[in-house]
C-alpha cells in the first residue's frame, strides 16, 4: 500500500526523473525498485490448461495463464523425459494441442516448424512422428543460410496449423494429417525475394485475419524491407500491407525497388493484438526514419483489417540507433495494461510508453521523435531479444524478462515500473503458467523453474543449448526446443517432459 500510493504522489516527478520528459539521448535512468513481497501470490484455478496455441499463448502475447497444468512445485523436479530428434531446429516455439484427431485417433500433439520449413506433428506421450510436412523446394534451400525462425499457430477451430518456410511462403496445413491446403490462394507469398527477406517473427491471428511479417537474414545484407501482410484464413486472400519502409506503397514490392533497406519485423512475438482486435502493434529494427514514409527502429500502432498507420514511437536517439546496429526491434511490444506498453532493444535501455499517447501526443498529430514515460536498464543492461511474460492479478502487473544475462522480475505501479528482483540467469522469453515461472537458459542448456516471487529456482532442468527457442507448458506436459537455427543443422532435439 505505501508503495501504490508513493507512486500516485510521486508521479509527475518520477516520470520526468526517470524518463527526462522524452528529451534524453536515450540512455537508461536508475532502476527504482520494490520489494519481492509487491508481487502477488499465485493462485492456479481448477480448470485445466489444455492447449498452448501460439507463441505467446494468445494474441496478446502475455505468456501467462493462471489454470492448472498438471505441474506443480512437488513435482517439476520428477517428471517423466522424451527426448525427440527432429529434422532441422526448432528455433522458435512449438504448439500444444490435448485430445487432437490425428490419423484417425485421438492425440495430444506437439506441432513444431524447424528451421528448413518442415512441420511436424509428435505425439507428446510416445514421441513418435504422427506426420511431416515438406514445404516444396525444400532442397533448393536445405542446409542454406536461407531459414525461418516463424513460430507456428492454430487455427480458432482446432483443425488447422499455419506455418512459414524460406521461400518466404504460408501454409495452411491440416491438423488431421498434415496435408496443404491448396483452395483458394493457398499458399501465400508474402516476399518477392525470400533470399534477402525472412520468416523471423511468430505468427498471429486477430479475428478472420492471419498476421505474418517479413524481417532479414543474419549480417543485414540489403536490400529487404520489414512488412506486414494481412491473410484471410479461409480463403488466402491478401487483405492488407504495411511496408515500414516505403509506407506509401501499400502491397508487396520487390526490395530493391525501394531505396530504403532494413526495418525488420525481428522480434520472436511479431504482431501484438490489443485486447479487442481492431488494431496491432510491432517493433522495427535499424533502417532510416523520417516520420513519412520511412520507419526503421519504432514502434508502430496500425489498424486492422487496413493497416494503416494510427500513431508511433520512435527514440529521440534514433539516428544513432540504426547507424550502431542497436535494433529498438529486437523485442516486441508488450501490453503492460492500464494504457502502457514496455519495448526494449540491443541497447539494453526498456522503455514504458503511454498507448494512447505513444509519442507524448494524441493519435493523428504527425510523427515525432521520443515521448516515453520512462527509462530504465534492461536487467543485465544487455541486448534484449525475449519477449517479456505479462501477469496480471487482481488489477496488479507483474512483468519477467530475461536477457542475455539476468532474469527479472518487475510490478508496476502508476504506470511506472519497479524492480522486485533480479538474479543473474539468463534466458529466452519466460512462461507463466499453473502457479510457475519457466525461464530457458539457452546458454547454460538448463530450464529454470521459479516460484514468481522467488529469483531463486525451485528446480532446473538440464536439456541443451539453443538461441531464441522458448518453452510451452500445457496438459501435464512441458515442451522445450533446443538447438541455434545459424548452425544450419539438418537435425535437432526437442525434449518433452510429462507428469504422467
Amino acid at each position: 500500500m505505501r508503495l501504490a500510493r508513493r507512486a500516485r504522489l510521486a508521479l509527475p516527478v518520477l516520470a520526468c526523473a526517470l524518463a527526462a520528459c522524452g528529451t534524453g539521448t536515450g540512455a537508461a535512468a536508475p532502476t527504482p525498485t520494490a520489494s519481492r513481497a509487491s508481487i502477488p501470490l499465485a493462485r492456479v484455478a481448477a480448470a485445466r490448461l489444455l492447449n498452448w496455441p501460439e507463441f505467446g499463448l494468445n494474441p496478446q502475447r502475455s505468456d501467462v495463464s493462471e489454470l492448472s497444468t498438471g505441474i506443480k512445485s512437488a513435482n517439476v523436479g520428477k517428471l517423466r523425459r522424451l527426448t525427440v530428434t527432429v529434422p532441422g531446429t526448432v528455433d522458435s516455439s512449438p504448439v500444444y494441442v490435448h485430445a487432437a484427431s490425428v490419423a484417425g485417433g485421438s492425440h495430444n500433439i506437439v506441432v513444431v516448424t524447424t528451421t528448413y520449413g518442415r512441420t511436424l506433428a509428435i505425439d507428446a506421450d510416445s514421441g513418435r512422428t504422427l506426420w511431416q510436412f515438406n514445404p516444396p523446394g525444400l532442397r533448393g534451400w536445405l542446409g542454406s543460410a536461407q531459414i525461418t525462425t516463424a513460430s507456428p499457430i492454430l487455427d480458432p477451430s482446432g483443425r488447422f496449423i499455419y506455418a512459414a518456410s524460406p521461400n518466404g511462403a504460408i501454409h495452411k496445413l491440416s491438423v488431421a494429417d498434415g496435408a496443404e491446403v491448396q483452395a483458394g490462394s493457398w499458399p501465400v507469398a508474402i516476399t518477392r525475394d525470400p533470399t534477402r527477406e525472412k520468416l523471423a517473427a511468430a505468427l498471429n491471428i486477430d479475428g478472420r485475419w492471419l498476421i505474418a511479417a517479413t524481417g532479414g537474414y543474419f549480417g543485414d545484407a540489403p536490400p529487404y524491407q520489414g512488412h506486414v501482410v494481412l491473410i484471410d484464413r479461409s480463403t488466402g486472400r491478401i487483405g492488407a500491407v504495411f511496408n515500414t519502409l516505403c509506407a506509401g506503397r501499400r502491397q508487396i514490392i520487390t526490395p530493391s525497388s525501394c531505396p530504403s533497406s532494413d526495418s525488420a519485423i525481428l522480434s520472436r512475438a511479431g504482431a501484438v493484438v490489443e485486447p479487442g482486435g481492431g488494431r496491432i502493434l510491432i517493433s522495427t529494427g535499424n533502417g532510416p526514419w523520417d516520420g513519412s514514409r520511412d520507419f526503421g527502429d519504432s514502434v508502430l500502432e496500425l489498424t486492422v483489417p487496413s493497416l494503416s498507420l494510427r500513431q508511433s514511437f520512435t527514440p529521440v536517439n534514433q539516428s544513432e540507433l540504426n547507424a550502431g546496429d542497436t535494433d529498438l526491434g529486437s523485442s516486441a511490444p508488450a501490453l503492460l495494461g492500464s494504457g502502457r506498453v514496455l519495448i526494449a532493444g540491443k541497447d539494453g535501455v526498456m522503455r514504458v510508453l503511454d498507448l494512447a499517447r505513444l509519442d507524448g501526443a494524441a493519435p493523428g498529430q504527425g510523427h515525432r521523435l521520443g515521448g516515453e514515460v520512462q527509462r530504465l536498464a534492461v536487467p543485465a543492461g544487455a541486448q534484449l531479444f525475449s519477449a517479456p511474460a505479462v501477469w496480471r492479478h487482481d488489477g496488479r502487473t507483474t512483468v519477467f524478462i530475461a536477457d542475455e544475462g539476468a532474469t527479472a522480475a518487475y510490478v508496476m505501479r502508476g504506470g511506472i515500473l519497479y524492480r522486485a528482483w533480479q538474479n543473474s540467469r539468463s534466458g529466452t522469453s519466460p512462461v507463466m503458467a499453473g502457479g510457475l515461472l519457466y525461464v530457458y537458459d539457452q546458454s547454460a542448456g538448463v530450464l529454470d523453474v521459479y516460484r514468481p516471487s522467488s529469483p531463486d529456482p525451485t528446480a532446473t532442468l538440464h536439456v541443451r543449448s539453443g538461441h531464441w527457442n522458448s518453452p510451452v507448458v500445457a496438459d501435464s506436459h512441458l515442451v522445450v526446443p533446443e538447438g541455434n537455427g545459424n548452425d544450419h543443422s539438418s537435425s535437432g532435439t526437442l525434449d518433452i517432459f510429462s507428469a504422467r
